[in-house]
């Protein structure tokens, strides 16, 4: 048996190696990758003559050492460049928009059409003064509750 995995050892380590790197294109939370590395170490070993109890341990520890000091850093890397774009809600806090419907008033809603040619239900702020803002006067969303835009009037530019 010792002379078996002596002279077959390498081929168990190649398997090993590519079922461990093919985990990891599934998977692709970099585990599989240090265990790999780490059955590369074990694979070395054994080409170096090392029993296969202590390519067992020299596999194990360098996975584990790769898993505890390598992949942490490695994963917040490649987390740290993510899309720096606004989307679905974050896009529209801010946007300019015309009012379409009056806002205001008996029922409180109206309808303002947004710069990015969305057309939402809308009502006045409660940070802001009170009043009826009329059709066609300009207004800026500052959040979205549920499916309704809370807007402020714009202010009005000088020329």
């Amino acid at each position: 048996m010792d002379d078996f995995v002596a002279s077959y050892g390498w081929i168990v380590w190649l398997v090993l190696i590519l079922l461990f790197l093919t985990v990891e294109v599934v998977t692709l939370e970099l585990t599989f990758l240090m265990i790999a590395f780490g059955s590369v170490g074990g694979l070395i070993a054994g080409l170096f003559g090392a029993p296969w109890w202590l390519q067992l341990v020299i596999a194990a520890l360098l996975a584990v050492a790769l898993l505890v000091l390598i992949r942490p850093p490695l994963l917040r890397l490649l987390k740290r460049g993510g899309d720096p774009a606004r989307s679905n809600v974050d896009a529209l806090l801010g946007t300019d928009g015309t009012v379409v419907a009056s806002v205001g008033g008996e029922f409180g809603t109206g309808q303002v059409k947004l710069s990015n040619g969305e057309t939402w239900t809308a009502r006045l702020s409660p940070l802001t003064e009170q009043r009826v803002v009329a059709a066609g006067e300009r207004v800026l969303v500052t959040s979205i509750d549920g499916a309704t835009a809370v807007i402020v009037p714009a202010e009005r530019m000088q020329p």
